[in-house]
């Protein structure tokens, strides 16, 4: 499995489908900071998005995405001049999975949703991420996101069976796309293991740690799955993901690790020869420095939680 589809599976990410907006005339709506990642797609005109702690605001055209990873109100208008009403005050009264904004004619139609993740999305993937990936519909990138939208416009006009469900896997589908254009399009713009991506000997170092991490690894036999010496491994993948391959190992293992205490049964010695821990004293000692409690606490909270 490689890493980014390692970790969606890990968090659990889920898409989930909001009502669609119709705009047209003056208008503007002032949302509430999203919980988790918000999405949108301008299918047809074009408005502004504002977003808290951006300088200017974004403008967006016929076909454009974007996604917001951070808790932060936003505000999508047409016009800086435009008096914005509360999200809640107009989807509450929305028709037929369809939401309507301003006095004059259906010139804006916007789709969208948010995706939810487990409790680690904070930690392992979302805070790498700058606050708002927009993705031009200029660009041939988004080619695939438009044939994922065009799928969702479908399932939801139709109403086939299970129609919701497929276009909320689709949604799924699309952010993945947003996320390997991203990486390929700004790999500056990101830091962490998602960083490491972008670079051809991290990146299968990542590949080799996330497929066997239950291997008792050396960054020397690291290196040689990268066909590059220990030293060059050692200072790209700190230089990169911002700690060494082994460290690294670490912290995935112990989120291996969590994912059982949160869900199964299996006592936590049974967990640590799954992860790689060949007694259950070795994993407490690397749980407890990477999460600040023991497996059996952690264990005990979160079920009690």
């Amino acid at each position: 499995m490689d890493p980014l589809e390692d970790v969606l599976t890990l968090l659990d990410t889920r898409g989930h489908l909001s009502a669609s907006l119709v705009a047209g005339g003056r208008w503007a709506i002032r949302f509430d900071a999203p919980s988790g990642v918000k999405f949108n797609a301008v299918r047809r005109g074009h408005c502004l998005l504002e977003l808290e702690g951006m300088a200017d605001p974004l403008a967006l055209e016929e076909g454009d995405c974007y996604l917001l990873t951070q808790p932060r109100r936003f505000t999508l208008r047409s016009d800086p001049q435009a008096v914005a009403v509360d999200a809640g005050q107009v989807f509450a009264s929305s028709e037929g999975g369809v939401a309507r904004a301003g006095n004059g004619e259906d010139e804006v139609l916007l789709v969208g949703g948010r995706f939810s993740f487990g409790d680690r999305a904070r930690t392992l993937l979302l805070e790498d991420l700058p606050p708002v990936i927009h993705v031009p519909a200029r660009t041939p990138q988004a080619e695939t996101l438009q044939w994922a939208l065009a799928q969702i416009d479908r399932e939801l006009r139709d109403g086939p069976m299970a129609s919701t469900l497929v276009a909320e896997h689709l949604a799924v589908v699309m952010l993945v796309h947003v996320l390997r254009l991203h990486l390929t399009r700004e790999p500056g713009a990101v830091s962490g293991w998602l960083a490491g991506l972008g670079d051809p000997v991290v990146a299968a170092a990542l590949t080799s740690l996330h497929s066997r991490p239950e291997h008792p690894w050396t960054v020397a036999e690291l290196a040689q799955t990268c066909a590059v010496s220990r030293s060059t491994l050692a200072a790209r993948f700190k230089s990169t993901v911002g700690r060494g391959p082994l460290d690294y190992l670490t912290r995935w293992r112990v989120e291996l690790a969590s994912r059982h205490l949160r869900r199964g049964t299996d006592t936590v010695s049974a967990i640590a020869r799954t992860v790689g821990y060949g007694s259950e004293s070795a994993l407490s000692t690397a749980f407890k420095r990477v999460n600040g409690v023991s497996p059996r606490d952690y264990r005990r909270t979160t079920r009690a939680s």
